[in-house]
């Protein structure tokens, strides 16, 4: 890999796409994306190497909750090229993405945190030997965008030490990134004052049924392991196969019914409040600086966004109005010290955390990664207080890119 320079190399082509935020949008709002896959089909009708149609379809296809189809739509046009643009006609910041190949969760969602913002996003697809253009396309700056998971760990070990030989400005070194993973995390972030962070080992199903036979101790497996205990299947998102095990019996029953190759396990952390309530927060950093992207109140220790019963609820949603509008003042204020620290010693220009507040008043980190969905696409007739708070983010996010770049 030589300098970034500012001429496309003609063996790399850079194909426009349309506003994929657009299309992610139109899927929240309830068009019917049918007509939307159409269009897209009948660009391949017209040329079946139009890598453009084929990177929408992947967007498209996976909205509409078929996973395997976009993926395959993806691998068709990264065929044909692994560059892609949102053309923006008088952008004052041009972003280089570095991603990889995946689903929805795999990379950065910039094209969410920028829609209609002056910022021309490109993205480079890269791989597990590295796949980095000999030259890339002029650029202010760049985003190392991959999200840590099984998936991407290689490109990432590949790609550590990127921003000490690029021309320009990078933003999250790859080697950071992979500090996020669930078993790093903790150790990582470990003796943070104010700061909870459960130790999180990655346990095949073969050592978790040695514990629940009794044929070795839980504290060989994990650091001073005592039940519950929190199971979650490596690879898993929004709860999929997370499981809270009491004791031994439930743990291998829950081995017996999944069938489990490999787990991350930690300790269960109960952060109820008062109330009976469990408050989960996701927290967005820019530069060092914290933004709350939401807040969710539920009635069960699994919390997340959409099974918390927000939109079904007008107190829930007076309550995350108020965390938003007192959240410099407030949560912000309180876990302060450990956000600084945990940021320092993070290293990441950008990055996002799901969290909670303990009954002490430690903040309580679920986990951390470069790839968390933030966007403003909520009803605004449900949400009127959402589109403020996160216009503040996105302009944060901008500002950011281009205090980076030097524009």
């Amino acid at each position: 890999m030589t300098d970034a320079a500012s001429v496309l190399d003609e063996a790399e082509p850079i194909v426009d796409l349309p506003d994929q935020a657009a299309l992610v949008r139109a899927a929240f709002e309830g068009a019917d994306l049918t007509v939307l896959i159409q269009a897209q089909l009948d660009r391949l009708h017209a040329d079946v190497t139009e890598a453009g149609a084929y990177i929408s379809l992947a967007l498209l296809y996976q909205l509409m909750g078929q996973k395997e189809n976009g993926l395959a739509c993806q691998e068709a046009g990264l065929h044909y090229a692994r560059l892609y643009r949102q053309p923006v006609p008088g952008a004052a910041v041009r972003l280089l993405t570095i991603v990889a190949r995946g689903d929805l969760m795999t990379n950065t969602p910039v094209e969410l945190m920028l829609e209609g913002r002056s910022v021309e996003i490109i993205r480079l697809y890269v791989d597990q030997l590295g796949g980095l253009t000999e030259v890339v396309p002029d650029h202010d700056v760049a985003l190392m965008a991959i999200g840590e998971a099984d998936e991407t760990r290689e490109i990432l070990e590949r790609l550590s030490g990127l921003s000490a030989r690029w021309s320009t400005p990078v933003l999250n070194e790859a080697g950071a990134v992979l500090d996020l993973s669930r078993d790093r995390l903790w150790r990582r972030l470990e003796g943070i004052a104010g700061l909870t962070v459960p130790p999180t080992v990655r346990a095949t199903g073969e050592d978790l049924s040695a514990v629940a036979l009794g044929e070795r101790a839980l504290g060989e497996v994990l650091p001073g392991g005592a039940y519950p205990l929190i199971v979650r299947p490596v690879g898993s998102h929004a709860g999929k196969g997370l499981q809270r095990v009491e004791d031994g019996a439930q743990l291998l029953a829950y081995l017996l019914e999944s069938r489990l190759e490999t787990a991350y396990v930690s300790p269960f952390v109960n952060y109820a409040s008062a109330d009976g309530g469990y408050r989960k927060y996701r927290i967005a950093f820019l530069d060092g600086r914290p933004f709350v992207a939401h807040m969710a109140v539920g009635d069960h220790w699994m919390v997340h966004y959409l099974n918390a019963g927000m939109a079904e609820s007008e107190a829930k949603r007076a309550e995350e109005a108020a965390c938003m509008a007192g959240f410099d003042e407030g949560f912000a204020a309180r876990h302060a010290a450990a956000f600084e620290a945990m940021t320092e010693r993070l290293g990441l220009d950008y990055y996002a955390i799901d969290c909670a507040e303990t009954p002490d008043g430690d903040l309580l980190l679920f986990e951390a990664d470069v790839s968390m969905i933030v966007h403003a696409l909520d009803p605004v007739d449900l949400y009127p207080y959402k589109r403020p708070q996160m216009a503040r983010l996105f302009e944060a996010f901008e500002a950011m890119l281009r205090k980076k770049a030097s524009l």
